[in-house]
């Protein structure tokens, strides 16, 4: 036997050999060869995981810029910077500097606990220990090996490590040993695919029949690679072995990709991929900075704000006259109607969003709702389009065995025990008479006993299921472990009484089938690589197969078979189930409607297959499907035409139907988005048939009909998809992620358009990339998405939408701690959005506007006093009453806005269709705001030539009679806009009326103390408070009687 050197670690490169690798020379991804026990040369990615944004130097340099990157903030920065220049300096330090330094602080400090949480993440992922297998110091020929404890992130390419049940695969792996009696492991892929369901992985043939883990070292293996690839569902390779000339194809049951779990026994894999070119780092996308809709908009205004305060000092000045330094009385000017564009704008807008994800968090009819962000709770109540996984968030993946159909009956569960009696008299060889068939009504094609047995036997057959023995007092940690797996309650009687039988399956379909084949009767028995055994309850007897072939399920072919012999008679048997497309030439007329029913039920429908092979017919094909096995170049071709040859001269069995049971409530959670204007889509790594049964069972779509798309593999595909699209009318849609991806590429811009006249759209095989894809396509559009998800392959969608909604549930946590709201079941988004959504949008935006009028009209007090006196640019008011009406006077009745409830949480729930109106972005849209600006300037005109008109001959008459006013007007038009009154707003009206009144009495300095005692002064402060806010009464309450009017024609 040759041998292989030594495992020795390549001498590392030098700090600017590296710092020039990683900047200036990208790498291309490209296959790789490995030989087993060496070291490639090679420099491939550090295994290192990193999810931080930022690092201890880039951290202030890029919060601060992502904050004044927004108009808003960068305008209140100048403001604050300018009052260090004495000669323009018009307020208190701490008025600018107190507000912004306020909103800085709390951003920074929320950005740098975010990041140290994603840094601690990180840092323990990346110090987990593994078991890696390297040669000690040979001495006399002897070749020992021994095990290295190694942090994961010093795991390199070609490396050899032991995991244990439980472990995290910790970078992409091919499986070349297990200690499993029955030659197999399962994994856990929950994190990876979004499915709780085991998958079964095979270790290589020519490796796992070495003795032991120190012989890998000792052979002599070339293992072909193929380039690192997104699709998770597919792997290409070879091993060949040099010293024995034996040659084995690496397919996708052979790997264990990176972030997967060992779910049983012990796996010994060799790393051929890490960082960033395993299949879980290349589908997840980097997290965004997310922005509301609202901010932006806002940003918008101020803008709009600032060209208006900056045209106003311009004309003022041009009145005035360019004389003199007339530049720092342009500056002055801006300066003095700085107010334009209020600094506690931000302040108000932050401490709101708090409120909101304060009062979702504590709505007990959604407990357990965490709002990961809260800078965009206003998202919630603006999502148009809302895309969905489908496993663990819109189904539990709980299967039940519904419906058998064989020959010309149908079998419900009402009338399984009839199968039964045709099983026992078929093993029994018991002559006596059955119950008769169901639905059958003695037609000549009602099954006999011989075909019921042919149909139960196939399901008890065809398929990848495991059983397991756990003795009793292991029962409580294997129940722990195994997580998804499913308990049987019998298992044949042949199992010790202390021992419970566990089965382990890759698809909660046959667990589903062989539970059933179990309770007629015929248990699955006994299950390794290569046989598998069942037991006849009736005859007592253990019936025992080898297993030739097995066939996994693919979304190419749609089926899964597998080439059994039975011991005793030699006989060889293909046994497949698969689609009832797959089987469109098998299926006769009445067949294809029930399984049209089956599927309008809800039900997965699976159709099941024989054929009988001679020892010639077998040979034959074994050569024929080894040779396309172990080609790289056209696999997939040759190996599909191997296999159409053999699927020549199928016997049709039966038609199966199972349910995937729903999670509670999501119909009707359904129904309610879908009638608030809401368009659902799915988006799930199952296959297509499963992904449409769900779809129907769920009423997903609006349409008369689901079409499904025909497979694209080439331009001239997609456009003739492209055309039958335009062409069908009120259709839902269902395709794959290769179709999409293929339609994507050569049509963009058309199929994007065509998939959103489709009232419902489920895409089925779809990766985490094409996840976000589709997120990211939609908001390109500008168009609000919600995503929601619950496992690890939803988080890049999640991440990429406008507001991503996590789930806790069966498939970990990873959704629920990248989502911006957690929730704890799909049922909670009806009251989120609808409820906690619109409040958080009309509060907002009631919120932003009434402090734009409250700096806009004072603003225009400012500009008519100016005017009045000779375009003086001296402030209308002291620093100190500045202050009191941003803060004492006005800050709690115009925040307690956020109190207000235009309609009841009832009635928001019993007309979802009011969303509607809130996806438009009325209620912050330029003509709102434009409104706003007349009312600021009506009632700020009018105070101010109120005041001026009604003063007698003091000045300080004209501070008192128009500032009073203004804040009588400011507290009217508060109460104006309450729809629903709340005890802690009549709090905050009356406290800030008392600390006025207070004031006025106290601060003789600021005020005349004897005129505001006199008549005169109230006479003429009621004047023109009801000059200002009367007419506004009137257009407000006529608005109210349209806006309610308006409600019951939308209910109606």
């Amino acid at each position: 036997m040759e041998t292989t050197p030594l495992i020795s670690r390549p001498k590392k490169k030098s700090l600017l050999s590296r710092l020039f690798t990683g900047w200036f020379k990208q790498k291309e991804l490209c296959s790789r060869v490995i030989y087993l026990g060496q070291l490639p040369d090679e420099e491939y990615p550090a295994n290192h995981v990193c999810n931080q944004k930022y690092s201890i130097i880039t951290f202030l340099p890029i919060v601060l810029f992502e904050q004044f990157r927004f108009f808003l903030n960068l305008y209140f920065l100048v403001m604050a910077l300018s009052q260090f220049i004495p000669s323009i300096r018009i307020g208190y330090l701490y008025t600018y500097w107190g507000p912004l330094c306020f909103v800085l602080a709390v951003t920074l400090f929320r950005e740098a606990i975010d990041d140290y949480r994603r840094y601690r993440r990180d840092k323990e992922v990346n110090r987990q220990k593994y078991e890696r297998i390297v040669l000690d110091t040979p001495s006399d020929g002897y070749r020992p090996f021994v095990t290295q404890q190694v942090p994961a992130s010093a795991l390199r390419v070609g490396d050899i490590v032991m995991l244990h049940k439980g472990q995290r695969v910790p970078a992409d792996m091919i499986l070349l040993r297990t200690n499993e009696t029955m030659g197999t492991v399962f994994i856990r892929t929950d994190q990876l695919d979004g499915e709780i369901d085991w998958k079964l992985r095979i270790p290589l043939p020519s490796t796992q029949k070495l003795p032991t883990d120190a012989h890998l070292l000792d052979i002599n293996a070339k293992i072909f690679i193929e380039k690192p690839e997104k699709d998770i569902h597919s792997f290409i390779g070879t091993c060949t072995r040099l010293d024995e000339e034996e040659s084995d194809s690496l397919d996708i049951e052979n790997t264990l990709w990176s972030g997967c779990v060992v779910a049983s026994g012990q796996a010994t894999g060799l790393v051929i991929y890490t960082g960033s070119e395993t299949r879980s780092v290349m589908n997840n996308a980097a997290p965004r900075s997310k922005v509301g809709r609202l901010e932006l908009r806002v940003n918008d205004f101020t803008k709009v704000l600032f060209v208006a305060t900056f045209f106003t000092s311009f004309l003022l000045i041009a009145l005035k006259g360019f004389d003199g330094p007339w530049y720092g009385f342009l500056f002055r000017f801006v300066l003095l109607f700085s107010y334009i564009i209020p600094i506690s704008l931000r302040v108000n807008l932050e401490m709101g969003k708090v409120f909101y994800s304060w009062t979702i968090q504590r709505d007990k009819k959604i407990s357990g709702t965490v709002m990961r962000s809260t800078t965009i709770p206003e998202e919630l109540g603006r999502i148009q389009y809302l895309l969905a996984d489908k496993t663990g968030t819109l189904t539990k993946n709980e299967m039940v065995f519904q419906k058998l159909h064989i020959g010309n009956a149908l079998f419900d569960k009402d009338k399984f025990h009839e199968v039964e009696a045709l099983l026992t008299q078929h093993i029994t060889k018991d002559s006596l008479s059955v119950p008769s068939t169901p639905n059958g009504d003695g037609l000549p094609f009602s099954p006999t006993p011989k075909q019921v047995w042919e149909s139960v036997l196939a399901l008890a057959l065809c398929h990848n299921v495991t059983p397991v023995y756990e003795v009793d007092d292991q029962v409580d940690e294997a129940q722990s472990d195994m997580g998804s797996s499913i308990m049987s309650e019998s298992c044949g009687g042949a199992v010790p009484q202390q021992q419970l039988c566990d089965y382990q399956a890759a698809s909660p379909d046959e667990v589903a089938l062989v539970k059933w084949t179990d309770m007629m009767g015929v248990s699955l028995y006994r299950r390794d690589l290569h046989n598998i055994a069942l037991k006849l309850r009736a005859a007592n007897q253990i019936l025992s197969f080898s297993i030739l072939q097995i066939f996994p399920f693919t979304s190419e072919s749609k089926m899964m078979g597998i080439i059994v012999q039975e011991e005793i008679s030699g006989e060889i048997t293909y046994y497949v189930k698969g689609a009832d497309v797959a089987f469109s030439k098998l299926i006769p007329s009445s067949l294809a409607t029930e399984c049209s029913n089956l599927a309008a039920e809800g039900l997965r429908t699976l159709v099941v297959a024989k054929k009988t092979l001679s020892k010639n017919e077998y040979l034959e094909f074994e050569s024929e499907y080894k040779e396309a096995r172990l080609t790289v170049t056209n696999r997939s071709e040759r190996t599909a035409a191997a296999m159409a040859r053999l699927h020549r001269g199928l016997t049709l069995l039966g038609l199966t139907g199972v349910e995937d049971r729903l999670v509670d409530d999501v119909p009707r959670t359904l129904a309610m988005l879908r009638t608030a204007g809401i368009k659902i889509w799915m988006l799930t790594g199952d296959k297509l048939e499963t992904a449409l049964c769900i779809a129907r069972s769920l009423h997903l779509g609006g349409g008369s009909r689901w079409m499904t798309a025909s497979e694209c593999r080439s331009r001239t595909d997609a456009h003739r998809l492209l055309t039958a699209l335009r062409n069908a009318q009120d259709t839902d849609l269902i395709l794959e992620g290769e179709t999409l991806e293929v339609c994507l590429r050569s049509y963009e811009e058309e199929f994007v358009e065509v998939l959103r006249e489709c009232t419902g759209v489920v895409v089925a095989r779809c990766s985490p990339t094409q996840k976000a894809q589709v997120v990211r396509l939609l908001r390109a559009r500008g168009l609000i998405v919600a995503a929601v998800g619950d496992g690890g392959n939803d988080v890049a969608m999640i991440q990429e939408a406008d507001m991503g909604v996590g789930i806790e549930g069966a498939e970990g946590r990873a959704a629920s701690l990248a989502g911006d709201v957690s929730i704890r079941c799909f049922s909670f988004l009806a009251r989120l959005l609808l409820v906690h959504g619109r409040r958080s949008v009309m509060r907002s935006a009631a919120l932003c506007l009434f402090i734009v009028h409250r700096g806009l009209i004072v603003s225009t007090m400012q500009a008519v006093f100016s005017v009045v006196f000779y375009f003086s640019s001296v402030s209308l008011y002291p620093g100190f009453l500045m202050v009191g009406y941003g803060t004492l006077f006005t800050m709690l009745p115009v925040f307690s806005l956020v109190l207000d409830k235009d309609i009841s949480s009832a009635s928001a729930l019993r007309y979802p269709q009011l969303y509607k109106q809130l996806t438009k972005g009325r209620q912050l849209s330029y003509k709102t705001f434009y409104i706003w600006i007349g009312i600021s300037i009506y009632q700020g005109g009018v105070i101010m030539y109120g005041a001026l008109v009604l003063f007698e001959d003091q000045l300080i008459h004209i501070v008192e009679i128009s500032y009073t006013a203004l804040i009588l007007t400011e507290l009217i038009m508060i109460a104006l806009t309450v729809t629903t009154w709340h005890k802690l707003m009549v709090v905050a009206e009356l406290a800030s009326l008392l600390m006025y009144t207070a004031t006025l009495l106290i601060f003789t300095t600021y005020f005349d103390g004897d005129f505001i005692r006199h008549w005169d002064f109230w006479w003429k402060v009621t004047t023109i408070t009801l000059l200002s806010c009367l007419p506004l009464y009137i257009v407000k309450y006529t608005h109210r009687k349209w806006r309610m009017r308006q409600y019951k024609n939308i209910v109606n």
